[in-house]
């Protein structure tokens, strides 16, 4: 969640903030203000103040509700949804956007109930009960009243130890690459396989379509809530909720027009005027048309390392992952030659409270351009990327399809559009993977795809920075991406 965000969602909890000198002041409600609402507000401060600095923040506009919209048998799918139609009718059989977790149980499970715990989420989330078709050239989305998921099943209890790990990491690279009919549905896939009496893999496929990084959280918090009932004999504990995904769809057409639109674009016209193509020196000829086959290296930065990273960010007036990005684009910088970087970094997107709770796709990728010419000192270059960020997350409201879609890049089918390089700082909250009387492990699993040329995910963990380098592997070979994320630790311990 940006600061952006966030401070949207403390205004939807009625949490009034403003700068009162160097101090921040603030005003809630009886109750609102939780000890670990008023950490947050003091690891963000830095970002907060520099928002409010701006006055631009103060004075946008505040967001209509989103409210339930009259259903019909069709209706037009989010700006996001678009572009993902669009590329499965032009790749019906493509799998890049095909995500899947497995997970290791342990303990004496209930089947019945996690089956039914399932299938009562598929019917809170009418996304989940979504397909989608082209008619008359406008896509639409079409939400089934009723879907029955049944768990795949398969016993691999008399396999030995190596075999049945073997084939569990077949089933989830199978999951990442067996194509998914939009037009049909179902769009999630749910496998239970049987290591022992008491140890199960369960498998979840969706397609991105209908799922991104924070639903996995809301999907696990819900399926905790509603196994621990089910398996009691009790009923359903969760309260109807207040909106869907389609009505978000129909609430972002309808707002994100006119005006507020010009606005927008105007802004990122010309934040990416003449904007340069990034050229990361490949191992392999760049294929004339862009494969998706991926691979992956990673690293856990020292806990002392990571906790210094943190104290600079905070002494120097910057988020930790602002720190964290401008020695990234000095590495690209130093990779490429290039002085002007630009990436892309993925958002939540869920600015309202009501959007927390739902499963669908939310999450937006926001371009960020940094400058690096005249040969900026690192303090100056981390000033350029807070300000570039800022800047970002102030209009963060416009859709990167509909950016794309007004930009009209050059049609190059060897990478994707305006972006190949993606950094993130991953914070979406998960939460604890807690099923009743049964302890839950995510199984690892090597990467399959991406989607473009490099993506960096660092992740915050008790242990220190975990920092991930997902390559294209028809582009790189492992050790190119071992040297490069070697450098970038250097250039962190350096700074």
């Amino acid at each position: 969640m940006s600061t952006a965000e966030f401070l949207d969602r403390l205004r939807g909890l009625e949490v009034k903030l403003w700068r009162d000198g160097k101090q921040l002041r603030y005003e809630a409600p009886a109750g609102i203000m939780t000890p670990a609402l008023r950490t947050e507000i003091g690891e963000r401060k830095a970002e907060i103040m520099a928002l409010l600095a701006r006055a631009q923040l103060d004075s946008r506009p505040q967001l209509p509700p989103i409210q339930p919209s009259a259903r019909s048998q069709e209706s037009a799918p989010s700006f996001a949804q678009n572009r993902l139609l669009f590329l499965a009718t032009l790749r019906p059989e493509s799998t890049e956007y095909n995500l899947a977790r497995g997970f290791r149980l342990s303990g004496v499970l209930d089947i019945a109930a996690l089956e039914r715990s399932l299938n009562e989420i598929v019917n809170r989330h009418e996304v989940l009960r979504t397909s989608f078709d082209v008619i008359d050239g406008d896509p639409v989305q079409r939400i089934a009243p009723s879907l029955q998921i049944t768990l795949h099943w398969e016993d691999l209890s008399r396999m030995d130890e190596a075999a049945r790990a073997r084939h569990c990491d077949a089933l989830i690279q199978q999951e990442y690459t067996n194509p998914y009919n939009l037009n049909t549905g179902p769009l999630l896939r749910a496998t239970l396989v049987r290591l022992a009496d008491d140890e199960h893999m369960f498998l979840l496929g969706m397609h991105h379509i209908v799922y991104d990084g924070w639903s996995l959280g809301v999907l696990f918090r819900e399926l905790g809530a509603l196994y621990a009932a089910f398996a009691a004999g009790r009923e359903s504990p969760l309260k109807p909720l207040p909106v869907q995904y389609v009505d978000y769809a129909q609430w972002q057409r309808e707002w994100l027009q006119g005006d507020v639109l010009a606005g927008h674009l105007n802004y990122w016209r010309k934040q990416l005027r003449g904007l340069s193509t990034l050229e990361l020196p490949t191992d392999h000829v760049r294929p004339v048309v862009q494969g998706y086959a991926g691979g992956g290296v990673s690293l856990r930065l020292p806990r002392e390392l990571s906790e210094e990273l943190r104290a600079l960010s905070q002494g120097e007036g910057v988020t930790l992952f602002m720190l964290l990005l401008a020695v990234f684009v000095f590495l690209l910088h130093r990779y490429t030659g290039q002085t002007d970087i630009v990436l892309g970094s993925p958002v939540a997107n869920r600015n309202r409270s009501e959007l927390e709770g739902l499963i669908g796709f939310f999450v937006n990728m926001l371009t960020l351009r940094t400058d690096l010419g005249g040969n900026p000192g690192f303090r100056e270059l981390l000033g350029r990327v807070r300000e570039v960020a800022l800047g970002a997350y102030e209009h963060q409201d416009l859709p990167f399809e509909k950016l794309v879609e007004e930009m009209e890049p050059e049609r190059d089918t060897s990478r994707s559009p305006l972006l190949q390089v993606v950094f993130a700082l991953q914070n979406a909250p998960m939460g604890a993977l807690e099923l009743e009387h049964l302890n839950l492990k995510l199984m690892p699993s090597e990467v399959s795809t991406t989607r473009f040329d490099l993506e960096a995910h660092l992740y915050e963990t008790p242990e220190g920075l975990e920092v991930n380098f997902i390559y294209n592997r028809e582009l790189f070979e492992p050790t190119t991406m071992e040297r490069m994320l070697g450098h970038y630790s250097q250039l962190l311990e350096t700074v």
